[in-house]
């Protein structure tokens, strides 16, 4: 089906007309793992559940930068804020993010320094404007976002902004495939692959993952009529027996992705382990400074050791990352945690699984 036109993508006759065609090439149970968070949102929003054959179940995987940031990182930012010598500087969405005994959003109301930005570059002008204290961006995301943040740490270099510093907690999206994929606990059928993401990596980015495990792949972006053109290809490739790596969002994601924004992420940071929350501790998961930008690097410049804890009692938003639970079985959830009352950070986050659930799940009778 050829979709020319912004408008089509949200079109409910082509939505019903793709939904009709999956329901005729799928004739056997499939489960879909969509990866991004932002797909997660989508799928509810849109009501794409209901559109499915029974068949179909849709897992809901570690998607969202902030869910996945772990516990230790988290406090880490908390113990930021609490230095008064300190501002911090953040996306909105780590504000409300519970820490082991408190969290931005309260550190702030207490008194502290921190400050929500809208792009990197803010956080360089408030460094600039504050020359005698640090000022401290929480890097938090995926391979989305490190290329911002990694012209922003060579904009304050070249400018010699010296106190500008950022606190490396980005993870790679390809490592967390690999963990998913050799799950026991999980049964997975086909991964919907994020787009945002690709955007950076291009198709290639997955191939040595798809070599390796030969699980039917495809990139989709973030409309209707793009998730179910996602999911078609997918059940075509379950229901034949020809596993593919396809590109359903080619109006954005191209085979090679972004090499620039890529050089510019490998000119600052350099691969290493990264500890993520629900899926552990995984090989060239996350990304840490150069040894030539460590002076950026607020994590060695101001001596933080991040300490492991556990998980909030109760919580089951790692095991909602890792697929193996849906926020429903979580004896919290809609109960003491809520949006506004929030135990972990899948009920927090615009992207995660648990107040996606939480808004739209009940319309779906998820």
């Amino acid at each position: 089906m050829a979709i020319k036109h912004a408008a089509e993508y949200r079109d409910p006759e082509i939505a019903r007309n793709l939904a009709a065609r999956i329901r005729r090439v799928c004739r056997r149970p499939i489960r879909l793992m969509e990866v991004c968070g932002t797909h997660t949102m989508s799928i509810f929003r849109h009501g794409i559940r209901s559109l499915l054959p029974e068949q179909i179940t849709l897992i809901s995987g570690p998607g969202c930068p902030v869910c996945v940031t772990s516990q230790a990182d988290i406090d880490a930012f908390v113990g930021l804020a609490r230095n008064p010598e300190v501002i911090v500087t953040t996306f909105g969405d780590l504000m409300r993010v519970p820490g082991s005994g408190s969290s931005l959003q309260r550190e702030k109301a207490r008194g502290a320094d921190v400050r929500v930005v809208y792009s990197t570059m803010d956080a360089v002008d408030i460094a600039r404007a504050n020359p005698d204290r640090p000022v401290v961006f929480l890097g938090v995301g995926f391979e989305t976002t490190a290329p911002t943040i990694a012209a922003a740490v060579l904009h304050a270099r070249q400018s010699g902004i010296t106190n500008f510093l950022v606190y490396p907690a980005h993870k790679i999206v390809p490592p967390a495939l690999e963990v998913l994929a050799s799950n026991p606990e999980i049964r997975i059928d086909g991964f919907i692959l994020p787009g945002h993401v690709s955007v950076i990596i291009g198709l290639e980015g997955y191939r040595e993952f798809f070599d390796r495990h030969r699980i039917p792949c495809a990139v989709t972006g973030f409309e209707p009529a793009d998730i179910l053109e996602g999911i078609l290809a997918l059940a075509r490739q379950i229901e034949s027996g020809r596993p593919a790596l396809e590109n359903r969002y080619r109006r954005a994601v191209s085979d090679q992705g972004n090499p620039k924004a890529r050089a510019l992420m490998q000119q600052v940071f350099q691969v290493a382990d990264a500890q993520w929350r629900g899926l552990g501790t995984m090989a060239g998961s996350g990304l840490v400074f150069r040894k030539e930008l460590a002076g950026h690097d607020a994590v060695a410049r101001l001596g933080i050791e991040p300490v492991p804890v556990p998980e909030p009692a109760g919580c089951a938003c790692g095991q909602v990352l890792a697929g193996i639970k849906t926020p429903p079985q979580c004896a919290l959830f809609g109960k003491p945690c809520t949006p506004t009352q929030p135990v972990g950070p899948c009920m927090v986050s615009s992207e995660g699984t648990c107040a996606a659930y939480y808004r739209y799940g009940r319309h779906e009778g998820a």
